[in-house]
């Protein structure tokens, strides 16, 4: 059994998770730029059992797509290219972020760490990937 990778996309960055082989646990694994996603994720799938990719589907709260998802639609027919033999399915992403912050201050994370938009970004991955796990 593979791993299963999550990606929080952002137009500047992009948040990663990744479960164990077992796919049990969500944990983040890093951000990237997002201009060098694509090559990231190749790299990774080269080294590690990937069995699905899921990507963050951001809506609005009327359950409209955000203004983002044309970016990620650009992005995952690129990855399809890259990667016709891994399925990539999508996962709810509203309120990952506000999650995320809290779960830092919960967490007892000091103040100038919260501001570290990459990190929230990853931490957005996994929850991305958790809730996915969940519906599973």
């Amino acid at each position: 059994m593979g791993r299963i990778l999550a990606l929080d996309y952002g137009r500047k960055r992009t948040g990663i998770a990744v479960t164990d082989e077992l796919q049990l646990i969500a944990s983040g694994l890093t951000t990237v730029l997002t201009k060098e996603l694509l090559t990231f994720i190749v790299s990774y799938i080269k080294n590690e059992k990937v069995d699905k990719i899921v990507i963050g589907e951001p809506k609005q709260m009327n359950n409209e797509p955000s203004e983002s998802e044309k970016d990620i639609t650009a992005f995952i027919n690129k990855l399809v290219d890259k990667l016709p033999e891994t399925p990539i399915e999508r996962q709810d992403e509203r309120f990952t972020s506000k999650m995320a912050m809290s779960s830092m201050i919960v967490g007892g994370m000091g103040k100038k760490k919260r501001q570290n938009k990459a990190l929230v970004d990853e931490i957005s991955a996994t929850l991305i990937l958790q809730a996915y796990l969940n519906r599973k």
